[in-house]
Parts: C-alpha cells; sequence; structure tokens
C-alpha cells in the first residue's frame, strides 16, 4: 500500500506579540522579539492510500495547525511534509471570499486549483446542488450563517475530487442530514481508496467513520494506531483529568504554558489533559 503523507519531525514555531510594534522589532533586532508559540512539536507520522485518520485532542493541542501544514496553507518552521496526491481542505469558510457571492466562490476556488472555465461550468451544477443552500447561491457570502459557509467549502472541496481530504470540523455546523449526507460522500471517498483526515469534537462521528487515530497532546503526538486501540486510551485520559483538582489543572497549565514556549519539560510529569471546563 503506499504512502500518501509522510510526516518527518515536523515543528511549528509562531510569534506571539502584545502590540503590533513588537512585530516591527522582531524584524529588525538580531535576536528576534516576542514570545515563541510552538503549536507543533517535532511530530512524525505516515499515512497510506485508503487510510480514514481520526485527529483527536483537547482544544489549543495543534489539531488545526496541523491540517494548515497538511494542506500546504502554513509552511513547518522545520521538518519535511511529503504529500502524493492533490490535497483539499475543508473547514468552515476556508479559502472563501465574503465580498463574492457563492457562485463567483465556486469559480474563483475551482481556478485556483487550475480547472478550466469550460470545467467549472460542468461542475458548478454539481456543487449548488450538494451545498443545497438555494438562492443564496447568488447572495454574498458575507451574508451566509456559519452552516452555509461550511455547506458550500465541502460542496466545492468534494466535487472536485481530491487524493487527500482533510476536513477540520466542517461537520459540528449545520444540520445532522446534512451531516449525513458529507458521511456518505466521505463514505464513497473512502471505498474508493482515498486518504482522509477528520478533525472532530464528536467522538460519535469519529469512531463511526475513522479507522484509525491521531492523538495530538498540545503540539505532540501523544499515540497514533488503530481506532479502537487508541480513542478508548483518549477517553480514558478525559476521564482523568476531569477528575482533578483545581490545584493539580492550574499547575499542568502551568506546565503547557512552559512546553509550549519552547522550555522543555520531562514528559513524565505532565498529567492527564482536556479541555478547561
Amino acid at each position: 500500500m503506499s504512502k500518501t503523507v509522510v510526516v518527518s519531525n515536523v515543528t511549528k514555531k509562531f510569534k506571539m506579540y502584545k502590540k503590533p510594534a513588537e512585530k516591527l522589532l522582531d524584524i529588525i533586532l538580531p535576536k528576534g522579539y516576542g514570545e515563541d508559540f510552538y503549536a507543533i512539536q517535532n511530530i512524525s507520522f505516515e499515512a497510506d492510500q485508503g487510510d480514514v485518520i481520526g485527529i483527536v485532542g483537547v482544544n489549543g493541542s495543534g489539531k488545526s495547525t496541523l491540517s494548515n501544514l497538511i494542506s500546504g496553507i502554513i509552511p513547518p518552521t522545520s521538518g519535511t511534509i511529503e504529500l502524493n496526491g492533490e490535497v483539499s481542505l475543508i473547514a468552515i469558510a476556508s479559502g472563501l471570499n465574503n465580498e463574492l457571492t457563492g457562485r463567483e466562490n465556486i469559480e474563483l476556488k475551482c481556478l485556483m486549483l487550475g480547472f478550466s472555465k469550460q470545467d467549472i461550468k460542468k461542475l458548478e451544477p454539481e456543487i449548488i446542488e450538494f451545498a443545497d443552500i438555494g438562492k443564496f447561491i447568488d447572495q454574498p457570502v458575507k451574508k451566509y450563517s456559519s452552516g452555509m459557509k461550511s455547506r458550500l467549502g465541502f460542496a466545492i472541496s468534494v466535487t472536485v475530487d481530491p487524493d487527500i481530504l482533510v476536513i477540520d470540523e466542517a461537520l459540528s455546523v449545520g444540520d445532522q442530514t446534512f451531516a449525513d449526507k458529507c458521511l456518505d460522500k466521505m463514505n464513497e471517498f473512502k471505498e474508493r481508496g482515498k486518504t482522509i483526515f477528520f478533525i472532530s469534537h464528536s467522538m460519535g462521528q469519529v469512531k463511526k467513520f475513522c479507522e484509525k487515530i491521531l492523538w495530538l497532546e498540545y503540539g505532540e503526538v501523544r499515540d497514533y494506531g488503530p481506532m479502537k486501540e487508541v480513542l478508548p486510551k483518549y477517553q480514558a485520559f478525559l476521564k482523568e483529568y476531569k477528575a482533578m483538582t483545581k490545584e493539580e489543572k492550574k499547575r499542568f497549565k502551568e506546565q503547557v504554558q512552559l512546553k509550549q514556549s519552547g522550555k522543555a519539560t520531562p514528559k513524565k510529569e505532565l498529567q492527564p489533559t482536556a479541555e478547561e471546563k
């Protein structure tokens, strides 16, 4: 089975500034300026053709950063990402221009993906039918609800038929009927041997759709493997965290902040994590 995605020792560092002037200081000062923030730290994994991988982790663990790295929207600070095939990212409003209508966005996004105007004319009816947003297709996207933006973005991305599909919380908005429609389409892609990354806080959707789990914990890979093995560990981890005292949660958060600022904290000191309640 051929490798479609190979991520090797990838790190993504951002700079955090308290005010705009600090960005200029970062450019002109020899040692730079601003606080380092490591959203992703030295991660490695591989995906095969036909893999359906759920990316899980609490808020701030780097899931969306990883989706943007795989999709080529942002480059890694260090490390390499090898892709075998065309990639399409589906996220709420991803790549949509708020000033353009839905129909104009279809043309713009497809042109950016290399389709000719003749090809776009053939694809447009299928995209519009799948999005199912009625007369809003000819209204500016800034008038859309988040659910409508997600519908249009999903419709464009699946209709252009990518080899690698990255879905970042795109099914978290809108109605269940559309979510089921999207899952049906993704199952069709799965049967055709496409590689799919699925980011969702809905464990029900992850269990229903994914075969592997990539568990991120504050920028690092905590575990990666079959869904039936990794997901129960993640869910048990969340349960442990919820049982922590307020002081234990505070101490852990301080450790995480040190870790993501690039000041290494021994992994054995870390406690189970989950999003703050």
